[in-house]
């Protein structure tokens, strides 16, 4: 025979056990993940602004020289090691949240490599659309967009010391490794994936489809490139138009690893043709 249930007590309640409670209380789970997105947003947003303003007489934000570019990369990458600490310290964001798993094993390298090469022709023809469009509506003519583009140009000597890129192999070097996949790739790409998975901790219902993290991706292509204020007004569309193409791969992909090797791959490549650029282009710096 089997046993009866016990008999349930008149406010409905199970006898033998406690009561269940909710994990957290209404409401704190997005507060925590209302913070972590607030520092991770401020983070660049608080950098582009600071740097707006910065004189053409004042030196690179990596320093010049070898020892400056460690030192002040070091240093950059310990602030935002304490901006993200503070960040996760509040979500307690999972690496499932943070897209930390390596999926592809081997051809993850070659993937984010190739990505690379597809940003950078992505970027042009976007850029070359909207000029062809703009002349085609009459709203600029050409002489005016060139002068534009020129006054406008990347302040790439606001960020490295061009001269010290071109005359000194281990600053080179490390600019092409240390920098480009470490301050740049590895870091920038762990802000995205702290800013995407914030957006989806705060607003699930928006944000956690994919059009809403392709939405999200394009908030955060928008501070991303107002991080890089400092090297002028067209750096900004550029860097913010790469960092949503970024933002796509890793959605897509679901890991931050491709859009780390892209991202790293494309500003070493940058570096290592700037030598040749200001050489051969030197009304370009």
């Amino acid at each position: 025979m089997s046993t009866p249930p016990p008999p349930i007590p008149p406010d409905g309640s199970q006898s033998n056990q406690p009561p269940l409670l909710p994990a957290h209380a209404p409401g704190a789970s997005r507060l925590r993940w209302a913070i972590h997105l607030l520092l991770i947003t401020a983070f660049p947003v608080v950098i582009g602004v600071a740097g707006a303003g910065r004189s053409q007489t004042q030196q690179p934000a990596l320093g010049r020289g070898p020892l400056a570019l460690m030192w002040i990369s070091a240093v950059e990458v310990l602030i935002f090691g304490v901006v993200f600490g503070l960040a996760w310290l509040a979500s307690r964001a999972s690496a499932s949240d943070l897209r930390w798993r390596w999926r592809r094993g081997f051809w993850t390298v070659p993937l984010g490599m190739a990505y690379s090469v597809a940003l950078r022709l992505a970027v042009g023809i976007v850029v070359a659309f909207i000029a062809t469009v703009l002349l085609a509506l009459h709203v600029t003519t050409t002489n005016s967009m060139q002068h534009f583009l020129m006054a406008n140009r990347p302040d790439v000597g606001a960020i490295v010391d061009i001269r010290a890129l071109h005359q000194n192999p281990f600053y080179f070097w490390l600019a092409v490794t240390v920098v480009s996949f470490g301050v740049g790739g590895l870091r920038e790409e762990l802000w995205r994936s702290a800013f995407l998975a914030g957006t989806r901790g705060v607003w699930p219902e928006r944000f956690s489809s994919t059009a809403g993290q392709i939405a999200a991706a394009a908030l955060a292509a928008v501070a991303f490139g107002i991080g890089h204020l400092a090297q002028g007004v067209l750096a900004v569309g550029l860097t913010a138009l790469l960092g949503f193409g970024l933002g796509l791969i890793m959605i897509f992909h679901r890991s931050i690893w491709p859009s780390v090797i892209a991202h790293g791959t494309f500003d070493a490549t940058s570096m290592a043709l700037l030598p040749w650029v200001m050489q051969n282009l030197p009304h370009a710096g």
